[in-house]
Formats: C-alpha cells, sequence, structure tokens
C-alpha cells in the first residue's frame, strides 16, 4: 500500500499521513512545496488490508444505525455472529461478538485501540459462562467514526485474547471548527411484548485556543425495555427469559493539544453506567426452583449495574527519523449485582437481592515506533512494547461456596480464609516489518514475545503476504500463532466452586465435585490460517477466503478427579483441556449497478468445521452459513434508501452430553434456516438537520427462545425505528 504526497526537506516527516490516521494532525499541518515521494505503509496499516479484515464507517452507520449496541451492526460482518455465553445455551438471551466460531472469550474489543476488560469483572462459571453483553456498547453509536474488524492472523499482533479476531471502535476526533449535533432514535417493536428503544445524544467539538487546543464532548443516555415475562413459550412450568432490557448512561471528554505541528497529546476521560432491566432468570424461572418464588417478583427490576471510568493520555510524534506513540491509560469497573447462587443447577441464579460488587483495575501503557528504511528493499519497521496489569477484588464470587470445616485439596472450605483478590500483569514486546520485496509484492514478517507473571513466556510469530496477479487480482495469505492468558478466575485458587452431583461431569459415576481454580494452567494456543483471492475492477470488489483455526490448550474445567476432600467429594481443577479445529470459507462482493447512485453488496460466511476434537460439540452454537447483502441507492444529493437481507443457515445444537444431568437429556432442538429483511432511508432536509427512519424484520421473523437445543436466543420481530440529528 502506497501514498503519494509532497514533502519538505525532512522528508520521514510525511509519515504523518499513514501513521497519526486516527489523530487529529493532518498532513497540511506538516507539508509545504517539495518533491513528491512514496510512503510505504506500517505493518499494521497494511495488515487492515488484509482478507480478514472489514471496516465498517460512519456512513454506512448512518445508513442502518443498530438498535442499541454496536453488536447489533458488527454482526453482519463476514465471520461475525452474536452468540449466547455458551456453547450450552444455558445463560439465555445476553449475545456478543462471537467471530469465525471461536466464542466471544476469543474476540477483544477495543475503543481506539485500547482493550476494554469490563465484562473480565463478571463471575466466570463452572462452564465458561459470563452473565455480559460484552464490551461493545460503550461508545455511542453517533460517536463512532469507523469500526475495524480484524479476523484471523491479522488479529496476532494485538495479543493475549485475539485468537477469534479483534473489535476496534475508533471514535470521533476533536474539529478545529465549532461543531455539535442532538440526535434522537427510537425503535418500537410491533410485538407490545418485545422491548423499544430510547436514545438521545449529543456532541460538541471545537478549537479552545485557535488549533492549538481543541476538545470533543460527547453525552448520552438509552433505554431498551425487558421482554414480557412470559413472551416465550411455557415449558414444565416455567418460561424461558427473553431478551433483556438496558440502560445507558455515558459521558466522554477529550482535550488534544497540538505542542508543534508535529506533535500531539491528547487528554481523555469517560464514566459510563450500564444497568440491567431483568426479564427473568436467565437459567431458571420455576418457582420451585428459585427460592422462595424471588426470580419472578424481580421482573423489571435492576439486578446488575456495571461503572466503568477511564483516564488516557496519548502522545503521537513525527520526528526526522520517523513516526513514534506513546499512552498511559487507566480503567476502573464496578459490577454491581444481586448475590447469585454457586453451586449446580441453580448457578447464577438470583438467591438474595442483596448487592454485591466486584472491582476491577486496569493499568496500560503502550508505545510505538514506526521507522521507514531502505535496506535492500523499501520497508517500515515497527517496534512496540506494551504492559498491562488487572487487579480483580470479588468477594461474592471468591466467597460463594462455603464449607466450613472442609478441606479441599490444600485450600480451606471455608470462604472467609479463602483470598476474595486475584491480579495478573502480562508484559509484551512486538516487532513487525511491512516490506515491499518487490513491486507488486508485499510481506510482513513479525513476532510478539509476551511475558506473564505468573504463566511464563509466550512466543506468536506471524507472517502476511500480499501479492499482485496483475492489474485487477490480488492473492493474500497469512498464518499467525495467537494465545490467550488464563482468566482471573480460572488461575485463582480462592475460587471456589461445587456441585451436588449433577453438575459433575458424566466422567464421574457418583458423588459431589469441587472445582477448584488452577495457578500452573497453559495458555490458550491458536495457529490462525487464511488465504484468499481478491478482484477489483472498477468500482466491482470480490474476494473469497478460506481460514481455519487449530486450537490446543483450551481452559475447561476438569474431568479427571485429582483428590477428594475431607468430606469425601471429587475435587477437579480448570485444566488444559483437548483440541479443536475451526474452518471455513468467507465471500465478499460488491457490485455497482448505476455508478454513483445503485449499488450491491453482499458478503457470506460458510462454516466448515467448528468441534472440540474430543466430544465433537462446537465451540459455539452459530449458522452453518450467514448472507448478508445490501442494496444502497442514491436517489438524490439529499435522499438514499437501502435494502437489508441476512440468511442464516441451521443451527444445531450439541450432541455430546458433557455432564451428568444431561445424560439421556440432550435435545435434538435445531433452528432451521430464516431470513431477516429491512428497509430505511434517509433524508438530509437541511444542511444541518438530517432524518432516518425504516423497518427491520419487514417480513416479522421471529425466533423464540427454549431452554433446550440450539434455540438459545430471542430474534425480534418486525419494529419500525426513526432518528433525528440536528447539527451545527
Amino acid at each position: 500500500m502506497k501514498t503519494k504526497i509532497k514533502i519538505p526537506p525532512r522528508p520521514l516527516a510525511l509519515l504523518i499521513a499513514a501513521a497519526l490516521s486516527g489523530s487529529a494532525l493532518a498532513a497540511d499541518d506538516i507539508i509545504n512545496d517539495g518533491e513528491t515521494m512514496v510512503v510505504h505503509a506500517t505493518a499494521e496499516d497494511a495488515l487492515k488490508q488484509q482478507p480478514g479484515v472489514s471496516i465498517i464507517t460512519a456512513k454506512d452507520i448512518e445508513k442502518a444505525p443498530p438498535v442499541n449496541d454496536l453488536s447489533d451492526l458488527i454482526r453482519t460482518m463476514p465471520g461475525v455472529n452474536l452468540t449466547g455465553n455458551s456453547a450450552s445455551g444455558s445463560r439465555g438471551n445476553n449475545r456478543q461478538i462471537d467471530i469465525r466460531g471461536m466464542g466471544p472469550e476469543n474476540t477483544l474489543i477495543l475503543i481506539d485501540g485500547v482493550p476494554v476488560t469490563s465484562r473480565n469483572s463478571v463471575r466466570y462459571s463452572w462452564r465458561g459462562e459470563r452473565d455480559t453483553r460484552g464490551d461493545s456498547n460503550w461508545v455511542p453509536v453517533e460517536m463512532v467514526e469507523r469500526i475495524e474488524v480484524l479476523r484471523g492472523p491479522a488479529a496476532a499482533r494485538y495479543g493475549s485474547g485475539a485468537a477469534g479476531g479483534v473489535v476496534n471502535i475508533i471514535t470521533k476526533r476533536p474539529t478545529n471548527d465549532w461543531h455539535g449535533s442532538l440526535s434522537l432514535y427510537t425503535n418500537q417493536p410491533e410485538n407490545d411484548k418485545e422491548g423499544a428503544t430510547r436514545r438521545a445524544n449529543f456532541d460538541l467539538s471545537g478549537p479552545l485556543a485557535g488549533d492549538t487546543l481543541t476538545m470533543r464532548l460527547y453525552g448520552n443516555i438509552n433505554k431498551t425495555d425487558a421482554d414480557a415475562a412470559d413472551i416465550n413459550t411455557q415449558q414444565n412450568g416455567s418460561y424461558a427469559a427473553g431478551r433483556e432490557g438496558v440502560r445507558n448512561k455515558d459521558i466522554n471528554a477529550l482535550l488534544s493539544w497540538k505542542l508543534t505541528p508535529q506533535q500531539i497529546l491528547d487528554f481523555d476521560y469517560g464514566y459510563s453506567r450500564q444497568g440491567n432491566i431483568y426479564a427473568g432468570d436467565t437459567q431458571y424461572s420455576n418457582a420451585n426452583v428459585s427460592p422462595g418464588g424471588l426470580v419472578s417478583t424481580l421482573y423489571g427490576e435492576e439486578t446488575n449495574r456495571m461503572y466503568r471510568q477511564n483516564w488516557g493520555v496519548t502522545h503521537n510524534g513525527v520526528w526526522d527519523w520517523g513516526q513514534s506513540r506513546f499512552g498511559l491509560y487507566y480503567e476502573k469497573t464496578h459490577n454491581t449485582r444481586m448475590q447469585e447462587g454457586s453451586t449446580g443447577k441453580v448457578e447464577g441464579m438470583i438467591n438474595n437481592t442483596d448487592y454485591s460488587t466486584s472491582r476491577l483495575e486496569s493499568w496500560r501503557s503502550t508505545g510505538e515506533l514506526n521507522i521507514p528504511l531502505f535496506w535492500l528493499v523499501d520497508q517500515t519497521l515497527t517496534l512496540g512494547a506494551e504492559w498491562n496489569r488487572d487487579e480483580l477484588d470479588d468477594p461474592a464470587s471468591m466467597h460463594s461456596t462455603d464449607a466450613s470445616g472442609v478441606e479441599i485439596g490444600g485450600i480451606s472450605g471455608d470462604a472467609s480464609s479463602r483470598s476474595a483478590k486475584n491480579s495478573a500483569t502480562l508484559t509484551g514486546i512486538y516487532l513487525e516489518d511491512n516490506i515491499q520485496a518487490r513491486p507488486g509484492t508485499d510481506v510482513i514478517p513479525g513476532i510478539r514475545f509476551d511475558y506473564h507473571n505468573d504463566f511464563g513466556t509466550n512466543w506468536s510469530p506471524s507472517l502476511n503476504l500480499s501479492q499482485e496477479l496483475g492489474e485487477l487480482f490480488k492473492v493474500k495469505a497469512g498464518i499467525a500463532r495467537v494465545f490467550k492468558a488464563p482468566n482471573l478466575y480460572q488461575s485463582s485458587k480462592g475460587y471456589l466452586l461445587s456441585t451436588r452431583g449433577n453438575g459433575c461431569p458424566n466422567t464421574i459415576a457418583s458423588g459431589s465435585c469441587y472445582l477448584l481454580g488452577n495457578p500452573d494452567l497453559d495458555p490458550e494456543i491458536s495457529i490462525n490460517k487464511e488465504i484468499g483471492l481478491e478482484f477489483n475492477y472498477e468500482g466491482w470488489d470480490a474476494g473469497i477466503t478460506w481460514f481455519r483455526n487449530d486450537y490446543k490448550n483450551k481452559i475447561v474445567s476438569g474431568t479427571d478427579i485429582i483428590g477428594y476432600a475431607s468430606n469425601g467429594n471429587n475435587i477437579l481443577r480448570w485444566e488444559n483441556g483437548g483440541k479443536a479445529v475451526v474452518e471455513g470459507l468467507e465471500g465478499n462482493v460488491t457490485i455497482p449497478l448505476v455508478p454513483e447512485t445503485l449499488s450491491w453488496r453482499t458478503n457470506a460466511t460458510w462454516m466448515i468445521k467448528s468441534e472440540n476434537k474430543d466430544t465433537g460439540n462446537p465451540l459455539s452454537v452459530i449458522p452453518k452459513y450467514t448472507i448478508n447483502t445490501m442494496l444502497d441507492w442514491q436517489i438524490s444529493s439529499a435522499l438514499s434508501a437501502n435494502l437489508r437481507w441476512t440468511q442464516y443457515g441451521r443451527q444445531k445444537p450439541r450432541e455430546y452430553a458433557e455432564i451428568r444431568n444431561e445424560t439421556g437429556n440432550m435435545s435434538d432442538k435445531e433452528i432451521g434456516s430464516y431470513a431477516v429483511v429491512g428497509i430505511g432511508a434517509n433524508y438530509q432536509m437541511t444542511k444541518n438537520l438530517r432524518f432516518n427512519a425504516g423497518i427491520s424484520n419487514l417480513f416479522d421473523k421471529q425466533i423464540y427462545r427454549e431452554n433446550s437445543g440450539a434455540s438459545t436466543y430471542n430474534e425480534p420481530g418486525r419494529a419500525w425505528y426513526a432518528g433525528v440529528t440536528l447539527s451545527f
């Protein structure tokens, strides 16, 4: 990837055009008349041209605004689905971003390139589940400049947790002139049992001292109501919960100080509050299971709240020798929720209206240098380093199991004697090089070294290639070793879970079980591979990509007895399980039916394989295939319209029983193929007034959740949406 720009006598200042694309710096700040030279992009920029990468722009968001959460839009990218919090479906309608079938825990969420870790403050259950919406809803829809979705080898540079992929949410920058806007949005379902959405937000951006000091401020408030308690079909005297509601409040400020035309210092602060609106228990709403019928009395209440604060300072600079970026960041999350059961079939069920708070603090420091050079060929060398520390204090979860007087493999069953705290420090260094081996041939080797204070070292080499095949075709390929460090619940000796028997592995014939944390785990490893062919000709774009992830050391609740407690119960612990494989095809095509007026975009994903090699169960319950297509019509300079259609293939449930309670009770219910169609329009009435409206799920195709099989979520029916934005 090359960019031609004019530069002043200090030639390396030209890096400003490529290296600070997300910064307030612009080429005009430093470029004067001079010779024309060619800029070879950084490795990061080049990786974003690989086949496993998709970009969602602010214009895309305007055409099809998500109802509340950005995941509604991200799900329409190749290789992306929304799944429940586990392959078993036992925790219901909170759905998260799942890339290439690797599960939500292998999707790394970034905001402006910085990891977001709030979901890690949510208790990790016996079956590898978290009762969370994920971290895709901290930025209001209208404040997004673009979203980068990186899949496969291109995500390896981001370190732990990116085995499935990375979602990088880029926010809008401050402007050199005063601008502001007020946006209102509503989504109204036709079915009065489905929750409606209302959203309002504002932003203000402009100079405080010429173009030297600029600021951006935005605020957001939105609410989505919960589905009715009885929206789903009654089974065995109870209802599977519908979609939870949510209340969001966000405020964020960014101050950008241009020290010189080549140096920018950013200060940012954000505060967000997310509260749920309870729609019934995610596992059971049967009064015979719920203590005193408590669950049914909580409908419509806030049973958990997430408070997130973040601070950051970032320096971007352009020098004679290249470009630099350094940052210091702090994130604090308070996860306040009603107390939950921790044993067997009531694990995760609210059993007490008293609130407890899990506190997670995360410190981040990053540094990166991009240095263009000529050694045999043109190349841009990248050297980066990261330091991350997470500290968790979760007394409710760590002390949820109390077996006073019982000795459990050297751990006391007495909750008060076990520590509620755990921490981890992860340090990484990475080296990348974007090499133009010859005209039309780019090679991007990379290597990343990480050191975990508890789990030692990890090496993650990568290699990505791009080769032009004439003027119309390119072949691109990549391979990378990606890892995920054990989380703070899996690795903590103080985190003790128990079951009276039905929740034990089906390999254990009798007795109750305890599950211990394991400080001797190995990181999970995935070898990610892809190869794709691209075609480009006068607005026509097409491509097909094959991908395969070979997954090993997956951390699972143990199936081997490591000892017996003093009361005779079996002792298990978290352990590195067997191998898994994910394989599939992704394709895309863009056809300019009428140039500048009517275009047709389509992408598709076909899952060839997704299975645990030991059990045959999928890593995630996702469609066999997904097709997303959109017809975009620019009717006039002020009016545009679009037609969207998504076709989902069948979704099959797990087939192998993993716990005693499932033996002989596995459901064979699957979700058949179905389609969701939507239409929308945007009208720019005046320079400062824009309207949008549309209908989602035009043909009212609905999926209702059950507590068995693959029906683990509700697909909402037909709804009308409308929005207005007033700007200056």
